[in-house]
């Protein structure tokens, strides 16, 4: 039913409503949970971040992490318990555990109202007007990302965050054998070249100065013949437009043309997250990753030719069925030559209705083991690269204050939190801060101007 239709009918009540959203999961979670905030309010919703004044409580959720659909129910029993002596929020679940879930949800939580997939949420306004309307429990899971976006583009992205994303591609065509997301985000779809770059002006416009472009298989896009890095020369010339970061690639789309992007751009920052998963051919083919370490280390070589100041980082999944002694080993010796200064690894965990949900898995207490031995030499690559740092100058994009607002909170060039003192007018600038310590995943210092004083 469309919102036109329905504007005359709507009482008054609808006005000034309140929308409390948890967002579970990636960056382009954490993108759509601020697009959906730009949509509602068409109809009446103000974003609240104290979820007891809802009127409606969106759980945006991912279906990546062990045990996702699990965490969705506890977390509807725990909205209950908040919502016993009050009155009732609309409940609605997004996101992917909803787009695999949908119909189990319904029948088995009649606490939820509306169930909405990820390629829906053009369609969330007319939905809850028409739960409004006629009571009645519905899901929208429908694939249609052409008009997800066509829609979203009408509306203004208001984020006003020094560091904002921007997804640019959707879906996957790779079919890993552990992987959800074909089935819950759908084909590989990429969004019109121009409609990037208005909502890109919109956000420098609000005050971004820094720019990760999003997607399943971000290096995959390709709009009409323009690829990745065709998008991220035009960005360039953004005008207030600091730095450009894209997350996440796949090794078989690492392309010439985005590689050589980083000999001509001066905004693409240095670090590249490049998730390879094993160190082991054997067991690349088993994932049907359709990638191998020889060709993962020549993109290595060949980008560190380019510029030696370029870093990795991975995603890494232990014990996969089918694992060996040898391929972890493998996986060992992979983290040794490359020396990734920041990854996520996690023990396999069979995803129902995936390939690798029939296969036998490793015993637990094997997995463990060889879970905590990796975790053991990335953070220890990731300690030594930032005691490396410590008694340097680095070049830090100041994003805003810690919570307790005692501290300034920015960003390096390789992504790596740093904290330190300052005024507030530095928020939103580039600046120079010696690093004076470090621990696994920050760097502390001050301050220095262009001679090198310490600023107060």
């Amino acid at each position: 039913m469309s919102f036109e239709i329905l504007k005359p009918y709507l009482d008054n009540s609808i006005n000034k409503k309140k929308i409390f959203i948890k967002t579970f999961g990636c960056q382009m979670n954490e993108y759509d949970s601020n697009r959906i905030y730009d949509t509602v309010k068409k109809i009446g919703y103000e974003k609240t971040d104290k979820y007891e004044n809802a009127n409606c409580y969106l759980l945006n959720t991912c279906h990546i992490r062990d045990k996702a659909k699990e965490k969705v129910y506890h977390e509807i029993g725990r909205v209950k318990k908040i919502f016993r002596s009050k009155l009732k929020p609309l409940v609605i679940v997004a996101g992917c555990v909803a787009q695999a879930e949908h119909e189990e949800m319904l029948k088995r939580e009649p606490y939820i109202d509306l169930v909405l997939g990820p390629q829906a949420y053009h369609k969330i306004n007319d939905t809850i007007l028409e739960h409004q309307n006629k009571k009645k429990r519905e899901e929208e899971t429908e694939f249609d990302a052409f008009a997800k976006f066509d829609y979203l583009s009408k509306i203004k992205n208001q984020s006003n965050k020094i560091s904002s994303f921007l997804t640019i591609q959707e879906g996957c065509d790779k079919f890993c054998n552990f992987c959800v997301v074909p089935f819950t985000r759908g084909p590989e779809y990429s969004r019109p070249f121009d409609q990037i770059l208005e909502e890109a002006k919109q956000l420098v416009l609000s005050g971004s100065k820094e720019i990760t472009l999003l997607g399943q298989n971000v290096n995959a896009y390709d709009f009409e013949g323009s690829r990745l890095s065709d998008l991220i020369l035009e960005l360039e010339k953004i005008t207030g437009l600091k730095r450009i970061r894209y997350t996440t690639s796949h090794p078989r789309d690492m392309t010439d043309d985005l590689i050589d992007v980083y000999k001509k751009s001066k905004k693409l920052m240095p670090l590249i997250h490049l998730p390879v998963q094993s160190g082991s051919d054997k067991v690349l083919e088993l994932m049907n990753r359709k990638h191998t370490i020889k060709t993962y280390i020549q993109i290595y070589y060949r980008l560190k030719k380019i510029n030696p100041k370029l870093a990795f980082s991975s995603d890494f999944i232990i014990a996969y069925p089918g694992e060996d002694e040898k391929d972890f080993k493998d996986t060992l010796k992979l983290i040794d030559e490359i020396r990734f200064i920041n990854s996520f690894s996690f023990i396999f965990s069979p995803r129902p209705g995936t390939v690798a949900s029939n296969l036998l898995t490793i015993d637990r207490n094997k997995s463990l083991d060889r879970l905590k031995v990796v975790q053991k030499k990335l953070v220890h690559n990731q300690l030594k690269v930032n005691k490396s740092i410590e008694n340097k100058t680095i070049k830090v994009l100041v994003e805003n204050r810690i919570k307790d607002k005692s501290k300034l909170f920015g960003r390096s060039e390789y992504m790596t939190s740093v904290l330190f003192d300052g005024a507030d007018n530095l928020i939103g600038k580039i600046v120079n801060v010696k690093i004076k310590n470090s621990n696994q995943n920050t760097l502390f210092g001050y301050v220095i101007d262009s001679t090198n004083e310490k600023v107060a």
